[in-house]
């Protein structure tokens, strides 16, 4: 099983929260399995996002593909998010 863990900031989580949303149909296709979303608990527009894709090929091709940087920059993400491609062990 592969993951992919990201951190980022936005600017309204609402906002976010929204574009996220319409994007789940591209990211089942692209190979995702699951989504969990956590918020820090003092910084709740600090974001912590655990996928499980069906691929760590296909997770890093998702990260770097222009439609998730333009959905990215629509729901308000702030400066550049820290993405870390995990294998289960």
């Amino acid at each position: 099983m592969a993951g992919m863990l990201v951190q980022h900031k936005v600017k309204d989580f609402a906002n976010w929260k929204k574009v996220f949303d319409s994007q789940a149909d591209f990211r089942k296709s692209s190979g995702e399995l699951s989504a969990q979303i956590y918020n820090d608990a003092g910084e709740p527009n600090k974001l912590i996002l655990v996928f499980k894709w069906n691929s760590v090929e296909n997770a890093q091709k998702f990260a770097h593909s222009p439609e998730l940087r333009a959905a990215m920059e629509k729901a308000g993400v702030d400066g550049a998010p820290n993405i870390t491609f995990l294998n289960e062990a």
